[in-house]
């Protein structure tokens, strides 16, 4: 499943192989989320020509709509997506803890989390839906993804140690029971002589070492395949995620691949996390910035809004080999972006995920 091919002598980087249902991909890799089953603004033509190998789209996105048994019906994610790529899919357990965020802050009864899973009323059409952590694996199962991930609680960035503890615990006793749900669903597929999709474990425990390091200790005690960081903290509070990847470095296994989920809004975050040891990253940044006009150069973020640009024929970073860059310049998305064209979009965020594949590939070079 996982498969070291070398490792840095300068650091704890390392090059992998992952192999999955739907071809392999290599290690370091980031991920790019298709939150509700798309990449916006680009479609998979496009994803393959900058040379992405994985995609992430989210299990509770997709529940609410157009709904697991419709993608299941129309013969899997990957064909309702048109993509042939490793699909990884998140178990939901970020957006059901922003649900409750979201209610905290506007005091509208929108998440209620306890032992048993997550209650929340849909944003879409208010209706009401119970995710448990057999049920969040059932909604992947029937998407088909090639990762799935167990469903947890998200521990927020605060020094509130106790709230931390509760959500540690309780994503223990959610991983025991997504790892047996999957366990149970895997047998259909191997009476088929099929492989089952590859699951991860969530380490949590917020900002605190000691958590950390017990949860640690439990997700990498139980059988799962990869394991993964999670929690507001990473990627959101660099330091902090540094930190805890430092001290955790003794307890995460050598065999397995390491998530850090929600991390890559910067090339030196990528840079530090892979010196460290990680595998795999997703984050919405490089699309969500480029939709807002921050696309990526070498020399730093530009705002391709500011007036420098009306006349400027250079392409976004000369030395980027992308197809926004081989063939327009700032001057002109310039132009679209203050017309609120929708070709900017897709020319703007073809740029920014080709300028992190051009990193990452440069990265797994160097090591």
């Amino acid at each position: 499943m996982f498969k070291i091919i070398k490792k840095s002598e300068k650091d704890r980087a390392r090059l992998g192989k992952i192999s999955t249902n739907h071809r392999d991909f290599q290690t370091p890799i980031f991920m790019p989320p298709g939150t509700r089953g798309v990449i916006k603004a680009v479609g998979p033509d496009d994803l393959t020509k900058i040379e992405i190998e994985i995609i992430l789209v989210n299990t509770l996105h997709l529940h609410l709509e157009p709904g697991e048994k419709v993608v299941n019906d129309l013969g899997g994610i990957h064909r309702f997506m048109g993509w042939s790529g490793p699909i990884l899919s998140d178990s939901g357990g970020f957006q059901a803890w922003s649900f409750n965020k979201s209610r905290a802050r506007n005091r509208q009864n929108l998440a209620k989390i306890n032992e048993n899973g997550v209650e929340f009323f849909s944003p879409i059409d208010g209706s009401k839906h119970l995710i448990t952590p057999e049920k969040s694996i059932e909604i992947q199962h029937q998407l088909g993804a090639d990762i799935i991930m167990a469903f947890d609680e998200c521990s927020p960035d605060d020094n509130d140690r106790e709230y931390a503890k509760k959500v540690m615990q309780r994503t223990h006793k959610w991983a025991q029971r997504s790892l047996k749900k999957h366990q149970e669903l895997s047998q259909f597929y191997l009476a088929k002589g099929k492989k089952p999709p590859l699951i991860f474990g969530i380490i949590q425990g917020g900002i605190f070492e000691d958590l950390r390091k017990e949860s640690a200790k439990f997700i990498t005690g139980l059988n799962f395949d990869g394991i993964a960081l999670g929690g507001e903290t990473i990627g959101y509070n660099m330091p902090r995620t540094l930190e805890i990847l430092d001290y955790l470095q003794d307890l995460l296994p050598e065999d397995k691949p390491r998530y850090t989920m929600g991390l890559g809004s910067s090339a030196q975050d990528i840079i530090e996390v892979v010196k460290r040891g990680v595998d795999m990253f997703d984050c919405v940044a490089p699309t969500r910035m480029a939709r807002h006009g921050s696309l990526y150069t070498e020399q730093g973020n530009i705002h391709i809004a500011n007036s420098c640009f009306r006349k400027d024929n250079n392409p976004i970073d000369k030395n980027c080999d992308c197809y926004t860059c081989q063939n327009f310049s700032r001057a002109y998305l310039h132009y679209l972006y203050s017309i609120k064209e929708s070709l900017y979009l897709r020319l703007a965020t073809i740029h920014n995920l080709r300028f992190i594949i051009r990193l990452i590939q440069g990265i797994r070079k160097q090591i």
